[in-house]
């Protein structure tokens, strides 16, 4: 998982008038470690954990499933993207698409270059959005980690549909940004979130990028 880096309880605000300098600048240097904490597994308010927040909710598979799976992850999160490309398309067929389990996806971006990923997903159709996401995570070293994430993030939303000019638009968006800042620090204040990825299995938290046999355990027991 992705330590967030913060001092104290404060976390690190994102302005319009800054992202598109920062992002052009920024290099990810945030600590990760692979271990998910299952013994550690908490649980926190259900009915505060499932109320969307300012931007929505982005759900995957059946309202009725009798398990909730919500991720708050960071685009620029190696292990985030590790469970995305390997573990998630395994979870999404065995569980997602067989009515067992909704998968809620919430942004919990670690820096500026993370908050514009999110914000292009938000800017995008609707029924791209999970597209975006998936490919976001497959092509992470190729836009996450260079010494241009600005260019390397114009060039793949250009892949996706964006113009220079629509790209700009969307991230110098200050009320997407907002909302984008507001999803992770509710989960902070509210929820306890510090790191990603970080998931709630029926308001159950478990930090770490779990493999899916460790899934299939915590799921199936909520069955």
């Amino acid at each position: 998982m992705t330590i967030i880096q913060a001092t104290g309880t404060a976390l690190v605000t994102i302005s319009r008038r800054t992202l598109l300098q920062t992002a052009s600048a920024f290099t990810v240097g945030a600590a990760c470690v692979s271990l998910p904490s299952l013994a550690l597994a908490q649980s926190v308010n259900v009915e505060e954990l499932m109320k969307p927040g300012p931007l929505g909710d982005k759900v995957l598979g059946d309202d009725n499933a009798p398990v909730t799976i919500i991720e708050y992850a960071s685009m620029t999160c190696g292990h985030c993207a590790n469970f995305h490309t390997g573990t998630y398309p395994e979870l999404k067929k065995e569980y997602v698409e067989t009515g067992k389990v909704r998968f809620v996806f919430r942004e919990y971006p670690l820096d500026p270059v993370a908050a514009a990923a999110f914000m292009l997903a938000r800017c995008a159709p609707d029924e791209q959005y999970f597209d975006i996401i998936d490919i976001m995570f497959e092509q992470q070293r190729s836009w996450a980690f260079t010494d241009n994430p600005y260019n390397s993030l114009l060039n793949l939303s250009k892949q996706i549909g964006f113009t220079q000019e629509s790209f700009e638009k969307c991230l110098t968006n200050q009320g997407l940004l907002d909302a984008v800042n507001a999803v992770r620090d509710r989960a902070s204040t509210e929820f306890g979130v510090n790191s990603t990825p970080t998931f709630f299995v029926n308001g159950e938290k478990h930090s770490g990028a779990l493999s899916f046999d460790e899934f299939s355990k915590i799921i199936e027991e909520q069955l």
